[in-house]
C-alpha cells in the first residue's frame, strides 16, 4: 500500500484500520491462534440491508445467514429492513424466519425486502442508521451490495466503533458488475449469473446473424465503468468484436478512431462475403472516450452550478459545444442527464450503441460514394442488455457462493469483528476446497488523487474504488488471442442455459478460472512454512539450523523490504466454527 494511502486511510478511519485478516477454521484445523467462539452461542440479533442494484444470488446470502444463526441458537433473531437503505433509516423491519426464507431461496431479485436508496453517506443518514442499530439493539448489521455500498459499510463500522455502539457491521460482496475485486475478493455474487445469461442471449443473436446473413448487431451490456461483463460474455459467446472500456482509455481512442476501427472490420469481412456481424460494447464506454468525457465532465459542472438543462448547451467551451452540436439529437438529450451519486453519467440510460451503429453507417455510406467500399449497404440493429439478467434465478455457483458468504457474515458477527467484508476465496475449486473468511474495509481501501494543474493534486477520500479490467491479466491475454479469429471466422460458440445438474452445472466463468487469485490460502501457506521454522529453529537446534535460518530470513527480509517499502503489519488471526 502507498504510504501516503496508508496514512490517509488510518486517519480517516483510526479506530477500524489494521485489522487482522480473518480466517474460518474447522475444529479438525486448530491452532494455537485460534479465535475461540464459544461453544453454546448466546442468541443474537442481526439486522440485514440490500444496499445497491439487485443482483442474482443476494436472497442466498441471507438464506445463509439466517440457517448460521440458527443452527448456533435457534432463539436469534435476524431482522431484513424493507425498502433498502431508506428502511434502515425508518426502522421499517421484517424479520425474517424460516417460512421467509423457504420462499426466496434460491430466488432471484430483491423482492424479499427490496431496496430503494443505494447509500448511507451524510451524516444525517449515518446517525439514522446508529439510532436504528441502537434502537432494535442489535449485536450485528449485514449490508449486501457493491463497491460503494461497502465503502458507506466501513464508515459506519467507523463511527459505531466511535460512538461505542455494540453493533457490529459486516459487508457482503453482491454486484453483478463485478468490479469489487481484489486480493481478498475474487468474485462478487451475480457475475456469474449476469455473464451466463446474457452470453446465452448473444450466442443466439450470433447464430440470427449468421443465419440472415445481413445484420450488424450492436449489443451494449451493463457493467457500469468496467468492462468485466462484456469481457467474460465475449470469452463464453466469442462475438466477432468486443470493444472494451479499458481498452479505449489506455490508447487514448477518440469516438473517430472507434468507429474506423468498426468500419474497418465491416470492410474486411465484406470482402469475404460477410455482411453480417455481432459486436459488443461496455455501457462505460461513452465515459472512456477522452473527448466524451470531457464534455460530460463540463455538463456535469454546469448542472451542479444550477444551470438549467436547456442552456447548457450555450455555456459549454467552444470546442464542447461543437462537439455537443455534432451528436445525434437522441444523444444530446441523454449527455444532459443528471449525473449518478457517484458523480459517473447515466450510463444505462445513454444509447451507445446507437450513437456508434449510425456513425459506422454514415462512414460505410461515404466509403461507398469514395469507391473504397464495394460491397453491400450496411445494416444495423441495436439491442442493449441491461435489465433481462437481473432479476434471473441464480446460477449454481452463485447459490453456493452467496449462501456460504451469509454463513461467513454470521461468523464474523459471532466472533465481535467490526469493519470486516465477508470473503470466500479459493472459488475455482470445488465447493468443499473454499475458504471462509473476513477482510477488514480498510485493506481494501485506496485514495485516488486528481491533477489540478502542474504540481498540484486533489486527495481523494479513501474508498474501496471499482477495479477496471486488467489489460495484462490472463482473461484479456485470452481474448487478444482469439480476437482475429472471432473476427473473421464467425466462431460463435452457445453455451446454453444456466445448469444445475449435471454436466455443466459446476461451470465457472471464465475469467475466474484462468485467473489466479488464492492470496489468502497463499497467506495460510505461509503461515504453515513460519510455524515449521518456528517447531525446527528452536533452543536445542544445531548451529548449522540456527544459521541457515538466519542467513535465510534475513535474506527474506530484505527482499520483502525493497519489495513493499510501505507495508504495514498485517497479522492473520483465526475463528474456529
Amino acid at each position: 500500500m502507498d504510504p501516503m494511502d496508508a496514512q490517509s486511510i488510518q486517519r480517516s478511519f483510526p479506530l477500524t484500520y489494521g485489522q487482522p485478516l480473518v480466517h474460518h477454521f474447522s475444529s479438525s484445523n486448530k491452532t494455537p491462534l485460534d479465535i475461540h467462539a464459544p461453544k453454546e452461542q448466546k442468541p443474537i440479533r442481526v439486522g440485514v440491508v440490500f444496499c445497491g442494484r439487485q443482483s442474482p444470488g443476494g436472497h442466498n446470502v441471507i438464506c445463509g445467514l439466517h440457517d448460521a444463526m440458527k443452527s448456533h441458537n435457534p432463539k436469534s433473531t435476524l431482522l431484513g429492513f424493507c425498502g433498502g437503505t431508506e428502511g434502515l433509516f425508518k426502522q421499517k423491519t421484517l424479520e425474517i424466519t424460516e417460512d421467509v426464507v423457504s420462499k426466496y431461496r434460491n430466488q432471484g431479485g430483491y423482492d424479499m425486502l427490496g431496496r430503494t436508496m443505494d447509500q448511507i453517506r451524510t451524516t444525517e443518514q449515518v446517525n439514522a442508521g446508529l439510532t436504528t442499530c441502537q434502537t432494535l439493539k442489535l449485536d450485528g448489521l449485514v449490508i449486501i451490495g457493491g463497491v460503494t455500498s461497502n465503502t458507506d459499510a466501513a464508515q459506519l463500522a467507523e463511527t459505531f466503533a466511535e460512538a461505542k455502539c455494540s453493533t457490529k457491521v459486516v459487508g457482503v460482496p453482491v454486484t453483478f458488475y463485478g468490479d469489487l475485486k481484489n486480493q481478498f475478493v475474487e468474485a462478487n455474487v451475480g457475475f456469474d449469473t449476469i455473464c451466463k445469461v446474457n452470453s446465452q442471449l448473444i450466442s443466439n443473436i450470433c447464430i440470427d446473424a449468421l443465419s440472415a446473413e445481413k445484420y450488424y448487431y450492436f449489443i451494449r451490456l451493463m457493467g457500469r465503468r468496467a468492462s468485466h461483463v462484456a469481457l467474460e460474455c465475449a470469452l463464453q459467446s466469442h462475438p466477432n468484436m468486443v470493444i472494451l472500456s479499458e481498452e479505449v482509455a489506455a490508447s487514448k481512442l477518440t469516438l473517430y478512431d472507434i468507429t474506423k476501427q468498426i468500419c474497418d472490420a465491416v470492410q474486411a469481412r465484406a470482402e469475404l462475403g460477410k455482411y453480417h456481424g455481432v459486436i459488443l460494447l461496455p455501457e462505460g464506454l461513452i465515459e472512456s472516450i477522452p473527448e466524451v468525457y470531457a464534455l460530460l465532465q463540463e455538463i456535469h459542472v454546469l448542472l451542479k452550478n444550477g444551470v438549467s438543462v436547456d442552456n447548457v448547451s450555450k455555456q459549454l467551451s467552444p470546442w464542447a459545444s461543437a462537439l455537443y452540436e455534432s451528436m445525434p439529437p437522441f444523444i444530446k438529450k441523454q449527455l444532459l442527464l443528471s449525473p449518478e451519486s457517484d458523480e459517473s453519467a447515466q450510463l444505462s440510460q445513454i444509447e451507445t450503441e446507437k450513437l456508434l451503429a449510425q456513425l459506422v453507417e454514415s462512414e460505410m455510406e461515404t466509403r461507398t460514394k469514395n469507391g473504397t467500399y464495394k460491397g453491400k449497404k450496411f445494416n444495423s440493429i441495436c439491442h442493449f442488455f441491461g435489465y433481462q439478467a437481473r432479476g434471473s434465478l441464480p446460477s449454481k455457483f452463485d447459490c453456493d457462493y452467496a449462501h456460504a458468504l451469509g454463513h461467513a457474515s454470521y461468523h464474523l458477527l459471532a466472533a465481535g469483528l467490526n469493519g470486516y467484508m465477508a470473503t470466500v476465496t479459493n472459488l475455482k475449486n470445488d465447493v468443499y476446497k473454499w475458504r471462509c473468511g473476513g477482510a477488514p474495509f480498510t485493506a481494501m481501501m485506496t485514495v485516488r488523487r486528481l491533477l489540478r494543474g502542474p504540481g498540484s493534486s486533489l486527495i481523494g477520500k479513501p474508498s474501496i474504488h471499482p477495479v477496471a479490467v486488467d489489460l495484462k491479466g490472463k482473461p484479456y491475454e485470452l481474448l487478444l488471442r482469439d480476437a482475429e479469429k472471432f473476427l473473421m471466422d464467425d466462431l460463435y460458440s452457445n453455451p446454453g442455459p444456466i445448469q444445475y445438474i449435471g454436466s455443466g452445472s459446476d461451470n465457472k466463468t471464465i475469467c475466474l478460472s484462468v485467473e489466479d487469485q488464492d492470496y489468502m490460502g497463499r497467506v495460510t501457506e505461509l503461515q504453515a512454512y513460519l510455524e515449521k521454522v518456528r517447531t525446527m529453529v528452536k533452543p536445542g537446534c544445531s548451529q548449522e539450523v540456527l544459521k541457515a535460518a538466519l542467513s535465510s530470513m534475513a535474506s527474506v527480509l530484505e527482499i520483502l523490504t525493497l519489495m513493499s517499502p510501505a507495508a504495514k503489519s498485517s497479522i492473520t488471526g483465526h475463528v474456529k466454527y
